[in-house]
């Protein structure tokens, strides 16, 4: 059974750092992964993951203020976040999906495409 294990997040002042970590069990081959996240009456959106190429990228909107890593030889995925501003307050969500054989070998961040999720972090960014 493939779950994923978030850690991480909490409560920062605008400005500070948190970071946030999730690892999936379960399942030994490349995965694609991804952050979501999604704010109270707001769409659940993306926030940085696997490209079509399998690298990884971040959107424009937290560009230059988050970093996500992978290690994948455990299947673990990193998101570094830093200068925070309350609009990054949400429900940070990390997602999976095994790699596809061909290109493109992962979905970016198309939410319909991920097939495991984990249970949600909530991050709260205060003014």
């Amino acid at each position: 059974q493939v779950q994923l294990v978030q850690s991480g997040g909490g409560s920062v002042q605008a400005g500070g750092s948190l970071s946030l970590s999730c690892a999936v069990s379960g399942y030994r081959l490349r995965v694609c992964m991804a952050w979501f996240r999604q704010s109270p009456g707001k769409e659940r959106e993306g926030v940085a993951g696997s490209r079509s190429d399998g690298s990884t990228s971040v959107t424009d909107s937290v560009a230059g203020r988050f970093t996500i890593s992978q290690d994948n030889a455990k299947n673990i995925l990193y998101l570094q976040m830093n200068s925070l501003k309350p609009e990054d307050t949400a429900m940070y969500y990390c997602a999976a999906v095994p790699r596809r054989t061909v290109y493109p070998w992962c979905p970016g961040l198309s939410t319909d495409a991920y097939v495991y999720w984990g249970q949600g972090t909530q991050v709260t960014v205060s003014s």
